[in-house]
């Protein structure tokens, strides 16, 4: 990962089915945090004013990677990650 960027990742809450965005960053204790209103998987462009809401923006364009894991009692999750990189303090 470049210089001055972070992965930005999202993933729905097992507890209420909404999903969550959220910034990685290393050594802060909290990280910046956006949820989602409403069922389903938020649009590209949802995604898009999310990031710009907690002042970022993707340095891929609009596409996201998607993987899935698995809880610890073995529930399926979808996370999805692409890299962003910050646009205001």
């Amino acid at each position: 990962m470049a210089a001055g960027t972070f992965t930005a990742q999202m993933a729905a809450s097992p507890e209420t089915g909404r999903w969550r965005l959220y910034i990685v960053v290393f050594g802060a204790t909290d990280w910046p945090t956006y949820t989602f209103d409403g069922p389903g998987v938020p649009t590209v462009e949802q995604r898009s004013r999310a990031l710009a809401a907690l002042g970022y923006a993707s340095t891929d364009g609009p596409g996201w990677d998607w993987t899935e894991d698995v809880t610890p009692v073995d529930d399926p999750v979808l996370i999805a990650a692409t890299t962003v990189r910050r646009v205001s303090p």
